[in-house]
């Protein structure tokens, strides 16, 4: 028996009306479209450019460069861990790495605007994975949705969508501050950061419109290629340099692996216990809604729109969070991707496990993670924001109770910076505005308890600022 017909035994490759070429294919397909996360994540994790003396992911003795390629290769393994769990006990074609959005809420939310040192933020995602661990094998998805508004639900993607833009932006130099209306238009003809960055953010939105393989990925390493091109050629000043600062590299992942254990050591429980549960909501709601997206691409789902047996690809996303954070990375969550992979014919576990050995490949593309500027980099969040956009048309907006609490949390994450503090504008709003409305009978004992939680959160959290001021 050759090895592609024990893959197909193994995966029932047949029985599920596919091939092990078809699936193969799939594989490359979806891991060419998620590639860029190798390259985002550490950029995202370590520069922080816009918050006063907060530098994300530091390592005393190691420079940015060489923090950016440890977290590159720590992504790397999370993404190619939890992708192989998928294979093996889900059978599913999901690809799963750490996620955008959860790893912005990561730097900017707990580690910039908290305060929160990176060591207890990891020790806070190691939680949450722990807890969705349990929750998962005891079978409490149904108990744990039933507890969350549903507009609030329905709204997260949106809101991160925005907060993922802005961030971009901001990197790209294409949105500035400005000390009278927060933030405006940059200087776009006179900063050849911005200009690059249009061309390159445009000519991605050109690929990943024409369907083209790992076009985020394409039009990131061609936005950094046209900037070198344009720094060495003279076009641009070298004070003005379109080139990253540093392309040192290492493979060793010692000072990260398992430091999340000390950040254990100075932990306030109320904000922890926030910040674990806004980690855990997002990923629930973000891999569950992308699961049922995907299987429904792939006519996975029976016939109450419900995809079987999802306690085991989401699992595969708790083993992956965990083991992510053991090693030094944010959330991981599954990949919407994973769809372009489906639509190629991906039916299986093998898609995800040719997925996963893809990833363990690219370590040998390491040192480019740190040959990205962010500029560049910064790209992939901006195309991704907008996409999730379109999650906005699942909000029932011609019903004012689901309008409020779903327009506060799209407005308040990327407004505030924090996808944590518009998750809690919505939760808080909605039991008000259903009470305004005489809509007593739906709120449940549960969706009364986070909005207090929240609201008492906030109190707190203001009367401790307003006595440091004072």
């Amino acid at each position: 028996m050759g090895l592609s017909e024990t893959l197909a035994n193994y995966f029932d490759v047949h029985k599920h009306g596919s091939t092990v070429r078809t699936e193969i294919l799939a594989g490359i397909t979806t891991f060419l479209t998620m590639s860029y996360i190798v390259v985002v994540n550490p950029s995202l994790l370590t520069d922080q450019p816009y918050i006063e003396g907060v530098d994300g992911i530091a390592i005393a003795g190691y420079t940015p460069g060489e923090v950016q390629s440890m977290l590159a290769v720590v992504t790397i393994l999370a993404a190619a861990i939890a992708t192989t769990v998928m294979a093996f006990y889900a059978n599913r074609p999901f690809a799963q790495a750490p996620g955008l959005g959860l790893n912005a809420f990561f730097a900017f939310t707990v580690v910039g605007a908290l305060g929160v040192p990176w060591q207890t933020a990891l020790a806070a995602v190691f939680v949450e994975g722990i807890i969705f661990i349990a929750l998962t094998a005891a079978g409490a998805r149904e108990a744990i949705i039933k507890v969350f508004p549903e507009p609030v639900k329905m709204a997260v993607g949106t809101g991160i969508g925005l907060f993922l833009a802005i961030i971009g932006l901001q990197a790209m130099g294409i949105v500035v501050d400005d000390t009278a209306t927060l933030i405006t238009m940059g200087d776009l003809a006179s900063n050849p950061v911005a200009i690059v960055s249009i061309v390159g953010l445009f000519f991605t939105f050109a690929l990943y419109a024409a369907n083209v393989p790992g076009s985020i990925i394409i039009g990131i390493v061609g936005t950094s290629l046209l900037g070198w091109g344009l720094t060495v050629s003279g076009v641009v000043s070298s004070e003005a340099s379109l080139v990253a600062g540093s392309s040192a590299a290492t493979y060793d992942i010692t000072p990260l692996a398992g430091a999340f254990i000390s950040g254990f050591g100075n932990v306030e429980a109320f904000s922890f216990a926030l910040i674990v549960i806004t980690f855990f909501f997002v990923d629930f709601f973000d891999t569950a809604g992308t699961l049922v997206g995907v299987g429904q691409a792939g006519d996975f789902l029976d016939e109450n729109g419900d995809l079987p047996d999802i306690d085991k690809p989401l699992m595969a996303d708790a083993v992956g969070t965990t083991a992510g954070a053991m090693l030094g990375t944010s959330t991981v969550t599954t990949y919407i991707e994973s769809a372009t992979g489906v639509e190629e014919g991906g039916r299986t576990g093998l898609t995800a496990l040719v997925v996963a050995l893809l990833f363990l490949g690219s370590l040998a593309i390491v040192p480019l993670a740190t040959a990205i500027p962010q500029y560049a980099s910064h790209i992939a969040l901006v195309v991704i924001g907008v996409v999730m956009l379109r999650n906005v048309v699942d909000v029932a907006w011609d019903d004012i109770t689901v309008t409020i609490p779903a327009g506060m949390t799209i407005l308040v994450m990327p407004f505030t910076y924090s996808i944590a503090y518009g998750i809690a504008a919505g939760i808080v709003s909605y039991p008000l505005v259903k009470v305004a409305a005489g809509e007593y009978d739906e709120v449940s004992a549960g969706q009364w308890g986070l909005a207090i939680a929240f609201f008492l959160y906030f109190v707190i959290r203001t009367s401790g600022m307003l006595q440091a001021q004072v």
